[in-house]
């Protein structure tokens, strides 16, 4: 069987409020959206690296450090409360208009970036191992489990999840006695493009857990995410994804 063509996709929209410009703000030397480029590069998994951005700044990083841009994202498209799947599917659609098609699309987020290149290649082998799956999403056990969750209303509070061990709500109950739960991170995705374009949906309803390891899906949107991201890396405690390349040189006027 020939190896499907796969293109990786690497959002990375401008106007982060919360971090400002976090995807190419440097951390270890060079922006942060260079080290999933080159780990998307290094995999050898995809036909293609493309980054997905809206910003000609962040596409001459990209570009920089080997991947592709052939368009620009649209402002429609790259608001901070547009959903993946527009995005995705208009790439798709802008790729095969200039003859290149894609079997399998993959998202890999710049804010993750101790995501390896072995991390990639262990996600696609499980991935391409299972034919009746539409899609693969990086997990990890979540910290706080929903079940000691509650909403508020008004003046009063109800548990999210009013489960119960026996006679012992979720809520009451020790961690360690509470099903396992795992929440998505931001690092991988993995789907067949015929779901997104048919199925207008990023994952499809047949979905492959891929458990990350350590911090292969630390996610940095937050100040504090950053601050971390640096004390990790200052005790060694992760690695960064090997780049080829000498440091970006920012136009400093």
């Amino acid at each position: 069987m020939n190896k499907p063509r796969a293109v990786a996709f690497i959002p990375a929209r401008s106007g982060s409020k919360r971090v400002p410009n976090k995807n190419i703000r440097p951390i270890g030397g060079h922006p942060m959206l260079a080290y999933t480029v080159s780990a998307a590069i290094d995999s050898g998994v995809y036909d293609a690296v493309i980054c997905a951005t809206d910003s000609e700044a962040y596409a001459d990083v990209a570009r920089y450090y080997g991947a592709k841009v052939p368009f620009l994202r649209s402002n429609a498209i790259s608001g901070d409360k547009s959903p993946d799947i527009e995005w995705v599917v208009w790439m798709l659609k802008m790729l095969k208009s200039t003859g290149r098609e894609f079997e399998i699309f993959s998202i890999l987020r710049p804010t993750s970036p101790f995501r390896q290149a072995q991390t990639i290649q262990r996600a696609w082998d499980a991935f391409i191992a299972d034919s009746s799956a539409d899609s693969l999403r990086a997990v990890e056990k979540c910290r706080q489990h929903p079940g000691k969750m509650w909403v508020i209303r008004g003046t009063r509070m109800l548990p999210l999840m009013p489960f119960s061990l026996g006679t012992t709500p979720w809520h009451s109950s020790q961690y360690a006695a509470l099903p396992e739960v795992y929440a998505q991170d931001a690092s991988l995705e993995i789907a067949w493009s015929r779901v997104a374009l048919e199925q207008n949906s990023i994952a499809g309803e047949v979905i492959i857990p891929f458990v990350s390891h350590g911090y292969e899906g630390f996610d940095i949107n937050e100040p504090e995410d950053w601050w971390m991201a640096e004390r990790l890396l200052a005790t060694q405690s992760v690695t960064l994804p090997s780049v080829g390349q000498p440091p970006y040189q920012f136009d400093k006027e």
